[in-house]
């Protein structure tokens, strides 16, 4: 039965519908709260607004869930791989063998960059962030592709557009972390799988022999898979109202790199890494750390734990503290910093003030570590986010420009000055 609430402003009554989800989210629908009766609601920071109806990723932060498309992150993450979980995200359903095999085609056909890109790349000073860089080449492709930013595109154009940039963004990644380091840039390998020719550029050298980890292809796949997508967040909230303009996707995600490369949002890893470095420095006494979280008064913070949508556990980190101790283990990585995080975990974890506010290591904590025990500076660790979110982005955009939804436009409440009198400048 359908329900309704009932709004009373200023003596007149305003119904509002009630919208429920598949999995019985609820919702009162405002859309024309302001045409009824000149009223607007205040959210800040949307916490409280939907902004949209999507059928791609359902999360429960109270139960710890996280499908995509009705399947569990779990078996996702054990059963399948990054391509595939792309497909799903896409195009709404898992690919036949026939399908996946197209997919994977065409985007391996897609791993070179024009040249004048990479002469670009080298140009580019070696200590600019990679995610400013990231964000500006991906724009960039648009002037090589013309086609991928036609407003009306077809579905064809589009599918074009999709593999493009599934097929370039991890070679542009591994020539960033390349170029950071000095190193000749490794070409890609159309021989190998997505995630083996990512790690295969990433860390082999020319002139060296190199043999690819399995144990680190396997997490890599997980850590791009359980980064896919992740609901209505800061940088797909982005990606969805430039696209509403009608931007292009390439513009779309370029903004969602902008907004990902945040330290409260994608830059969490990273954050994880250079807290514990600061562990050390302090001579790696993690119990006086723990101990400065727990004061109110002590400005210190312990990243990596807790989650702001996630209020039991992060069914993600579940998953990852596995792939992270099967790294350390077949790397034998002998880090101090690495062993400040274990000492962390295992205290944070014991102790009663952390387990009754339920501040759990999150899937940040976990996937700073594995890519510290990679070798991997800590200003990469957001570009491997966005490599992993680049289907959710690409996804979320799809569903608007298919839902014809309209340009975003949030309102405000005014709080600055009224009916001032212009004075000229020399009475002032």
């Amino acid at each position: 039965m359908s329900q309704e609430a009932e709004l009373i402003i200023e003596g007149k009554s305003i119904k509002l519908p009630s919208i429920e989800g598949t999995e019985h989210e609820k919702a009162l629908d405002i859309s024309a709260l302001r045409a009824q009766s000149g009223y607007v609601t205040l959210d800040i920071g949307y916490k409280n607004t939907g902004a949209t109806q999507s059928a791609i990723t359902f999360l429960d932060g109270e139960k710890g869930i996280l499908h995509y498309r009705g399947y569990s992150i779990e078996q996702l993450a054990e059963k399948s791989n990054f391509l595939e979980v792309a497909y799903l995200l896409i195009y709404g359903e898992l690919p036949t063998k026939a399908q996946y095999e197209e997919f994977n085609k065409s985007i391996t056909a897609e791993y070179q960059v024009p040249d004048a890109i990479k002469t670009i790349i080298k140009a580019i000073p070696k200590e600019a962030h990679p995610m400013g860089v990231l964000a500006g080449l991906i724009s960039m492709l648009t002037s090589y592709y013309p086609e991928t930013t036609v407003e009306n595109a077809s579905a064809d154009e589009v599918k074009k557009t999709i593999v493009k940039l599934l097929g370039k963004l991890p070679t542009l990644s591994a020539y960033l972390y390349k170029h950071s380091l000095g190193q000749e840039l490794v070409e890609p390998r159309a021989d190998l799988d997505y995630c083996s020719n990512f790690v295969n550029m990433m860390f082999s050298e020319k002139g060296k022999a190199y043999t690819i980890n399995p144990v680190v292809v396997d997490a890599m796949n997980k850590l791009l898979i359980l980064h896919a997508d992740h609901e209505q967040n800061c940088s797909t909230s982005t990606v969805r109202i430039v696209g509403s303009a009608h931007a292009s996707l390439p513009s779309s995600v370029s903004a969602g790199i902008s907004a990902l490369w945040g330290p409260l949002h994608g830059g969490a890893n990273q954050a994880v890494i250079e807290m514990l470095e600061d562990i050390k420095k302090d001579g790696g006494d993690t119990k006086k750390f723990l101990a400065k979280a727990k004061d109110k008064n002590d400005t210190f913070r312990l990243m990596g734990f807790g989650h702001r949508v996630y209020k039991n556990f992060d069914p993600r980190a579940k998953i990852i503290k596995k792939a992270c101790d099967e790294i350390l283990k077949a790397l034998g990585v002998n880090d101090p910093v690495l062993s400040i995080a274990k000492g962390l975990e295992e205290e944070a974890l014991a102790d009663q003030y952390f387990v009754d506010r339920k501040l759990y290591p999150n899937v940040d904590f976990y996937s700073g570590i594995i890519y510290k025990a990679l070798g991997l500076k800590a200003e990469f660790f957001t570009v491997l986010f966005a490599l992993g979110r680049l289907p959710g982005w690409t996804a979320q955009w799809k569903e608007m420009r298919e839902a014809n939804e309209p340009i975003g436009r949030p309102r405000q409440i005014y709080t600055g000055k009224v009916d001032r009198e212009y004075v000229e400048i020399s009475k002032r």
